[in-house]
């Protein structure tokens, strides 16, 4: 299973694209749709780059998801996962109660964890409520 138009438009939406290096809330060094690897302060890309850049940053959190989720997704469940993944990182995923109720065949209860995921530090961040919201409305989401 691969990211469909859906999930990316869903991700680009929430990542925004700004083509100058940023420090996101967390402190750490992004450019273009939330690339984070490599990424030094005073970088600038063209939107070529960043479309480049997300492609291969997609391919990466796709692998993420594929290898820690045990049991059939539907696409709008691997849509979700790729988002959310995307933003949490690998780690926090893998590590996550989400994936833990996900993997023991809960889907409700997992759907239910993504809203807990709305911190930078210790503040909630508007733009993370919406986009669990959107994320867990997905993962629900009939095909």
């Amino acid at each position: 299973m691969n990211l469909s138009n859906n999930g990316k438009k869903l991700i680009k939406k929430h990542e925004g694209c700004r083509l100058k290096a940023y420090k996101c809330p967390r402190g750490v060094w992004t450019i273009g749709y939330g690339h984070t690897n490599n990424v030094r302060p005073d970088d600038v890309i063209t939107q070529d780059e960043a479309e480049e850049l997300l492609k291969r940053d997609l391919k990466v959190h796709e692998d993420n998801v594929k290898r820690v989720v045990k049991i059939a997704l539907t696409q709008n469940q691997f849509d979700a996962l790729v988002s959310f993944e995307y933003n949490v990182g690998y780690g926090a995923f893998a590590n996550s109660t989400l994936l833990k109720l996900l993997n023991a065949g809960n889907y409700n209860g997992a759907s239910k964890q993504f809203e807990r995921w709305v911190y930078a530090g210790d503040r909630v961040l508007e733009g993370l409520v919406k986009r669990r919201k959107e994320e867990k409305g997905l993962f629900l989401k009939p095909v």
